[in-house]
């Protein structure tokens, strides 16, 4: 061979095996990738395709009274459900979807919707699952087949409830009945319940139904997810302290078959309860305010304040509701029925109410500040005042009158003198002073911002006019535009009582710790002997002479003020009765106020009559649960008060 054809030749064989090398080493980098880079992307898409995740919410947390008395817990729902991958249901569905393929065809007909027809036959089977059900528990239930079918897109791997709400003899009967390998099988999850109905419900609150929350640590994230319904608090403490109270969602992973149906599990996180969270309420206490309440079927609010801790000991608002109305769902018609009544607002700390007369103590104040009275001032009281040709009327001609009298008689015209001499700018800045004008910052939502202290300044801005001395005196005596919260009024009472404002009460009972992490008091600023004579005026309201007679208890000192107020409405005028106090008055514990809505004017309507009673069915209870306030002698007599 040619020399040169020879290298033209090995030349030609190199650049061959050149390329061969290249080939196979592309060749051989592709294998790698497949085999080692996307085998983990391949194992990801298989697992994605093959397992599916349950979600189980965890039971919510209890709420009990500072004594540990459960106020609200987890009750057990019962159910009758079927377990659609069960392999009996599987077979049930495709036998009877083949014998309805073969009826039409075997009629000639045409299948409109092979998909239909499918529903139509899991409908039909479970519908005869459901007649046994009925048969044993004696109902007339039935299946829904939209909801199937909705039930089968959404959550496959659920049960699908037939009965959702079996009675505890009902999950009996069907536990003894059904037999072990039944497709049917009865089912318990929780749903709240509230031991005394409707007791504090508005403080208390109540929870709804929502999807439940995926959280970022939870394995399985990336798998399609199936989750039964959880739960959030809509109101009261179940709502502010929601994420306390929620359990630890529990997951499930499973692998499937083709038609997405259980096969085997995997992986299982089991739920966890939430934490439980002790409140402040004192349930005692509360059943007494509700029983007054109920007695009288009044509507109003009524709060009751321990006043060493700030802590809240009572909270209702009327009208009320039963909160195992609300529990597991609320119903159309429950829903409406509260929400005709206004039953849903919680009046203790929404509701917007002139002061009336528990206004005077601020108007004494101020004046006793402004240096305008004293201790020992005395005006004439010939039953009105004229101020620019208008008569501002008072309750009764009380002639002399001192301020000590004047509170116990809760005579008008001398707090319009001491108003007018103090001025609406000394009343306005001594009831901001007082936390009047701003919301408490209880630990409860929704509590509301419009509460007013008028001044100037307010009036001109809103309706472009001056204040006039009659404003003052109807500020004097605590209407006009003045709102006020019952809880704000309560609080009014516990800074009276100790010559300090106080504020931040709290529905949660605090700790050593806590109450010493507490932001002190601010003092009131009255001097000691002119703090008694206020003090002494109140304790006279709560005797035989004073307007509060009804609030009387043998053996304990009660320090209070009653009063009546008008709310003009577009449905009619609205009568509204106050009580405000503290006991006992020595060593003041608790402070209270109660407050009665009427609808028609009458001699009768006041504070004394309507508001003091309800006051005094709290303070009998409080003094009889702790007698260490109280000498021998009363205790002797507090045991024996009996409630009228």
């Amino acid at each position: 061979m040619n020399p040169d054809n020879t290298k033209k030749y090995q030349s030609r064989l190199w650049i061959f095996y050149g390329l061969l090398i290249i080939l196979l080493s592309l060749l051989y980098s592709g294998l790698f990738y497949r085999q080692l880079i996307e085998s983990e992307s391949h194992a990801n898409r298989e697992k994605i395709q093959n397992q599916r995740r349950i979600l189980t919410p965890g039971p919510r947390g209890n709420l009990l009274d500072r004594d540990g008395r459960v106020l609200v817990s987890n009750w057990p729902k019962f159910s009758a459900v079927v377990f659609l991958s069960d392999d009996l249901v599987q077979s049930a569905f495709h036998n009877h979807y083949r014998s309805l393929v073969r009826d039409y065809r075997e009629r000639g007909e045409k299948i409109e919707s092979y998909s239909q027809l499918r529903v139509h036959s899991r409908a039909m089977v479970l519908q005869s699952y459901l007649s046994e059900v009925n048969r044993l528990i004696g109902r007339q239930e039935e299946v829904d087949a939209s909801d199937i079918s909705r039930h089968l897109y959404v959550n496959p791997l659920l049960p699908y409830p037939i009965v959702n709400n079996l009675t505890a003899s009902e999950f009996a009967v069907l536990l003894e009945s059904l037999p072990v390998e039944s497709p049917v099988q009865v089912y318990v999850s929780n749903m709240r319940h509230y031991p005394y109905e409707n007791a504090a419900a508005h403080a208390l609150g109540y929870v709804g139904q929502s999807p439940l929350e995926v959280k970022s640590d939870m394995p399985g994230n990336e798998l399609k997810t199936f989750a039964s319904k959880g739960t959030y608090g809509r109101n009261g403490i179940e709502k502010q302290f929601d994420q306390v109270l929620q359990g630890k969602t529990g997951s499930e992973i499973w692998v499937v078959d083709p038609s997405g149906y259980q096969v085997e599990p995997i992986r299982q996180t089991y739920p966890e309860k939430g934490k439980d969270i002790t409140l402040s309420i004192d349930i005692d206490l509360q059943l007494a305010g509700e029983s007054g309440y109920d007695l009288y079927k009044d509507k109003g609010a009524l709060v009751a304040i321990d006043i060493n801790s700030m802590e809240i000991l009572a909270m209702l608002s009327r009208p009320d509701y039963d909160l195992n109305a609300t529990s597991p769902f609320i119903s159309n018609i429950v829903f409406a029925d509260i929400s005709e009544r206004k039953a849903w607002e919680n009046k203790a700390i929404r509701g917007l109410y002139p002061p009336g007369s528990p206004f005077k103590l601020i108007t004494a104040i101020a004046g006793l500040k402004a240096g305008k009275i004293d201790a020992s001032t005395v005006f004439e009281c010939d039953g009105a005042h004229q101020i620019g040709g208008r008569r501002f009327p008072c309750m009764g001609r009380h002639g002399e009158i001192d301020l000590r009298t004047a509170i116990e008689k809760s005579c008008n015209e001398y707090f319009y003198r001491v108003g007018l001499a103090t001025g609406v700018d000394n009343l306005s800045q001594e009831a901001i002073y007082m936390r009047l004008n701003a919301p408490t910052q209880v630990d409860l939502p929704n509590e509301t911002r419009s509460m007013l202290t008028p001044s100037r300044d307010w009036k001109k801005s809103r309706t472009g006019e001056p204040w006039y001395p009659g404003d003052t005196a109807n500020m004097s005596i605590g209407q006009g535009a003045l709102t006020v919260t019952p809880l704000q009024m309560a609080m009014l009472a516990a800074s009276i009582a100790k010559n300090q404002v106080y504020s931040s009460p709290t529905i949660l009972k605090q700790s050593a710790t806590q109450l010493l992490r507490r932001s002190p008091p601010q003092p009131l600023g009255l001097p000691v002997d002119i703090h008694k004579a206020i003090v002494e005026g109140m304790d006279r309201v709560v005797s035989p002479t004073g307007t509060a007679r009804a609030a009387i208890i043998e053996g304990v000192s009660v320090a209070g003020k009653t009063g009546t107020a008008q709310i003009n409405k577009a449905e009619g005028n609205l009568e509204l009765a106050w009580f405000i106090g503290f006991a006992p008055v020595d060593d003041p514990q608790i402070a209270i106020a109660a407050l009665v809505e009427g609808q028609e004017l009458n001699q009768s309507f006041g504070g004394g009559t309507y508001a003091a009673p309800m006051a005094r069915y709290v303070l009998e209870a409080y003094f009889k649960k702790y007698p260490e306030y109280l000498d021998t002698a009363k205790e002797e007599a507090i045991a024996n008060v009996s409630l009228p």
